[in-house]
């Protein structure tokens, strides 16, 4: 198919609108873990069940290389709104340590009054000490790596922790004033039946936390998991059954008050995770850390994934004066970025700002790819009073879409279980 993307819409800056904002958000790389899940793809680095940062010299050396590249990267000029530490197992640092690196980022950014800090943190990685030191230190909210409920199913995917460390874990939360709480959890594991999914939902809501990630297991190939299955084969369920507890978990979780906000999340009222919205919204962050990314002045770039390289990576980032040499994003690669991003989200892509940014000469291919699966009931328009369908009120439709109003966005939960199909079908719409 030969290119839709308009050269004459107002395209042809490379400083987008949203590329010139100013970074308002810090993602920290903790790469460290007890084990590695088999599962798991992240740049990690394994410690033992017997180490952490109060007794891991290999812990400590690369927080002092963490700050050395908070100190040496540029301020652009917001203090930080979010800042989220991820990993790996984040809560393998010391409180001292985390402090560290908080006060780092405070001195080199500034830390807003209510900025939201989360943490990622294992059940069984942390005590009640730990998690007040946390606290105290300025984190408020905590992401809990869950991931199943079943012993069975938490050894069949290596996880470090037992079933009786998420009570404990959840205990500990609660005997703190900690005011926003997550949960994960991953459908598709191996073995994983119907009625195990429906108990570990059940229990992931008598728990009560503000926030739920729900995660399909992916299969990436250099995991343990890679070598040992194929999607969709045997101990792995089929796509009838994933696709099955995809929609269970839509169910129960909007049943219980939960808003289904973007495509793996679910929050109360109020405690959508601010950070993650930075990524949706495909607004400029920070990255920091072994393997992490940043999107900075129009640039994307990553970090090596291994700590001797990122140790040599950050003594170079460092004398070149924080600069980095690499493509500012094209206009082609941000459009496409905004659709893979936004349409994540259940208001999706505001079609206004789109055509503002990118020319309403993109309406016209984006009409003719879309049509197929908005008539499929995948994707909608939503104008000023609600969702129209083309199949039974097409004229709107074709007059919010054509003249770039309302929002652009995936049903719920149809739209989100074909998602892929749909951003291959942009993808081909707007690409050379």
């Amino acid at each position: 198919m030969g290119s839709a993307f308009p050269a004459k819409a107002g395209l042809s800056s490379p400083e987008l609108k949203s590329e010139a904002l100013e970074p308002r958000s810090a993602y920290v790389h903790i790469p460290f873990c007890r084990r590695r899940c088999y599962y798991c793809d992240f740049p990690i680095s394994v410690v033992g069940d017997r180490r952490r940062g109060e007794n891991s010299g290999t812990i400590r050396q690369y927080v002092e290389v963490l700050c050395e590249e908070i100190a040496a990267t540029p301020p652009i000029g917001s203090t930080l709104e979010t800042i989220f530490f991820g990993g790996g197992t984040p809560s393998l640092l010391s409180v001292a340590q985390l402090r560290h690196v908080l006060d780092a980022l405070e001195q080199r950014f500034g830390i807003a009054a209510e900025a939201e800090i989360s943490m990622e943190m294992d059940p069984g990685a942390f005590g009640l000490d730990h998690i007040r030191g946390y606290l105290h230190a300025g984190v408020n909210r905590v992401s809990l790596g869950v991931q199943a409920f079943q012993p069975e199913l938490l050894q069949a995917c290596g996880r470090s922790h037992t079933a009786a460390d998420i009570e404990i874990a959840v205990d500990f939360i609660h005997q703190t004033d900690l005011a926003n709480f997550s949960l994960d959890l991953i459908s598709g594991l191996p073995n994983q039946s119907m009625a195990q999914w429906q108990d570990s939902l059940a229990q992931a809501i008598a728990l009560a936390p503000d926030h739920l990630s729900i995660y399909d297991l992916t299969i990436e190939p250099e995991t343990a998991f890679g070598h040992w299955y194929q999607p969709g084969v045997k101990p792995l369920p089929s796509e009838e059954l994933t696709v099955n507890m995809y929609r269970l978990a839509q169910k129960t979780l909007t049943a219980a008050g939960y808003e289904h906000y973007e495509i793996s999340n679910y929050a109360k009222p109020g405690y959508q995770c601010r950070h993650n919205r930075t990524y949706w919204e495909n607004r400029p962050y920070y990255g920091f850390g072994m393997g992490a990314a940043s999107y900075v002045r129009g640039k994307r770039f990553s970090r090596p994934r291994k700590t001797q390289e990122y140790g040599q990576w950050v003594k170079e980032f460092a004398a070149a004066g924080g600069q980095i040499d690499c493509p500012i994003t094209s206009p082609q690669e941000k459009l496409l970025d905004q659709f893979m991003v936004g349409l994540r989200l259940s208001e999706g892509v505001n079609l206004r700002e789109l055509t503002i940014e990118f020319g309403a000469d993109i309406l016209a291919p984006l009409d003719r790819c879309l049509t197929p699966y908005i008539r499929q009931g995948w994707v909608s328009v939503m104008g000023v009073e609600g969702d129209c369908d083309r199949a039974s009120n097409s004229a709107p439709v074709e007059t919010l879409l054509k003249n770039g109003v309302g929002y652009l966005k995936l049903t719920d939960p149809d739209g989100f279980l074909y998602s892929n199909l749909v951003l291959v079908a942009l993808f081909e719409e707007f690409s050379n």
